[in-house]
């Protein structure tokens, strides 16, 4: 079945990415998709509560001396930051030691800081936690979506990778409920009930942290950091796992490709790579980033809010109306994703980012004329998500898919980073800013700043954006460490053959 090689270094010759593509859907994968998954129901758990619960935490009896501005802007734009440092400190490590490692690092920052936020005591603290708080969720974006990308089966790939990320809305479903309750002042002290809140995404979090021990490391990255035995053992035992439970024989892979082992790959060369071979990808990454960076986290942040300061909503009834949104985000991904599998990616990718961009002008208008309320407000807002969803999901799906293998988790740590820092720290700072006025003119010309950069980078995707859709990985963008077949790295290393069925 398999020859074992004896050294870890060296060139090989194997059919590992072809089994994998050619695997049937299974309890595999499915084990895949609930260990990786789940981290951005936390993710959407974590940004929706403190939307939620904005307007409770700067009233007075919260034990935080804090506005509400300083709630839906600082410490907002401070989580995003640590986000974005997250993302680039743990996308570097992610590459150079895999993706099964550091998807167990992040996930065990994240719980210790929003342990940490529960137990606030001042302004400062809970800033500082956030910000941590987002560094763990920041590297859970290069670690998860790389090793997504690399176990899933590519004509699969497209819808998986949407729904994986559109989960943050179930997250956020939950989160919106969960603050209706904690704020409930029948029921827990003001300055009891927002902490409690934050303790539920360490308890999910520890769940899943169980789940995802038994999550592999990418047979992909082992192939090129000198494991190649242990990838093709792993793949073995996927196969019988599936045979066995379809009762008959998978059939054979026989494309193969020639890896040139290597420990790691510097900066220099992923720079060069990205921005010099691949110029136009590197533009389409950063403005979907962008585009939905500063929509999402501008949003995600100030909804509640702009409920109470425009509509006369309750504070402690926001959730309702985000739980509606939520909902509406989430079934994006999960309706439309099959048509990123079907139609392709260029035609889905720019008609979600273009169409969300004119709902929202929509909305706005509308708003602006003041022909919306409180229920009326957030229907719109669901039908604009509910396009937007599929298409923000779709920046992630792409940045993972487009660039070469030894630079993947570092390409979704920079475009995530940059196209966040810009739109994600930005938005919340800029959008809470204005609606603190309470002037409707100065919130319609946050929304139409929002619109304007989805619609942008819907006309970028339109030109840029790569049919990548039921193509292996290695076929939209070739291995750094691939050879062409019967060629010897420059070093002269002696090559081997690793056989597959």
């Amino acid at each position: 079945m398999t020859q074992q090689a004896r050294d870890a270094t060296g060139t090989v010759t194997t059919a590992v990415p072809a089994r994998l593509d050619r695997l049937p859907w299974s309890r595999w994968h499915w084990m895949i998709v609930v260990g990786l998954g789940t981290v951005w129901i936390l993710d959407g758990l974590e940004v929706t509560v403190v939307g939620s619960i904005a307007s409770r935490i700067s009233e007075d009896g919260s034990g935080l001396t804090i506005t509400d501005a300083q709630v839906t802007g600082v410490a907002a734009a401070l989580y995003v930051a640590g986000a974005c440092a997250g993302a680039l400190f743990f996308g570097r490590l992610t590459d150079r030691y895999g993706r099964k490692r550091l998807f167990l690092v992040t996930l065990a920052v994240y719980l210790a800081a929003t342990a940490m936020t529960a137990l606030s005591f001042s302004a400062w603290w809970f800033f500082l936690f956030r910000f941590l708080t987002g560094f763990g969720i920041g590297g859970e974006y290069a670690a998860i979506n790389s090793a997504i990308d690399e176990l899933i089966p590519s004509r699969y790939r497209g819808r998986v990778d949407l729904i994986i990320n559109g989960s943050y809305w179930l997250g956020a479903v939950g989160g919106a409920l969960l603050s209706v309750v904690a704020l409930d002042t029948a029921l827990f002290p003001a300055d009891v009930g927002w902490r409690l809140a934050f303790g539920l995404g360490v308890v999910l979090g520890l769940v899943i942290l169980l789940v995802r021990r038994h999550v592999p490391e990418s047979p992909r990255w082992m192939l090129i950091h000198g494991r190649a035995p242990d990838a093709e053992r792993l793949v073995d035992d996927v196969e019988h796992r599936i045979e066995g439970e379809r009762g008959q024989p998978l059939p054979p892979a026989t494309a193969t490709m020639t890896i040139h082992q290597r420990g790691t790959i510097g900066f220099g060369e992923i720079a060069r790579t990205v921005f010099r071979r691949y110029p136009r990808r590197a533009v389409l990454g950063f403005a979907l980033f962008v585009g939905q960076a500063f929509l999402y986290n501008a949003i995600t942040f100030g909804f509640g809010s702009i409920l109470v300061r425009f509509f006369d909503v309750p504070s402690g009834s926001t959730g309702y109306y985000f739980a509606v949104i939520a909902l509406g985000n989430f079934l994006g991904p999960l309706l439309l994703g099959h048509l990123f599998d079907t139609w392709g990616r260029r035609p889905m990718i720019a008609g979600t980012y273009v169409l969300s961009g004119l709902l929202l002008f929509a909305t706005a208008a509308l708003f602006g004329a003041g022909v919306l309320n409180a229920v009326t407000m957030t229907l719109c807002w669901c039908v604009v998500l509910f396009f937007a969803s599929a298409g923000a999901s779709s920046a992630y799906l792409t940045v993972s898919e487009i660039f070469p293998m030894e630079t993947r988790a570092m390409s979704i740590a920079f475009f995530y980073a940059v196209g966040t820092a810009a739109g994600g720290i930005t938005g919340p700072l800029v959008f809470a800013g204005l609606t603190e006025s309470g002037v409707v003119l100065d919130a319609v010309l946050a929304f139409g700043i929002g619109a304007a950069l989805m619609v942008a980078a819907g006309l970028v995707a339109a030109f840029f954006a790569v049919a990548a859709e039921g193509r292996s990985l290695e076929d939209v963008a070739r291995p750094l460490s691939a050879l062409p077949d019967g060629d010897r790295p420059a070093d002269g290393s002696t090559g081997r053959r690793v056989t597959s069925r």
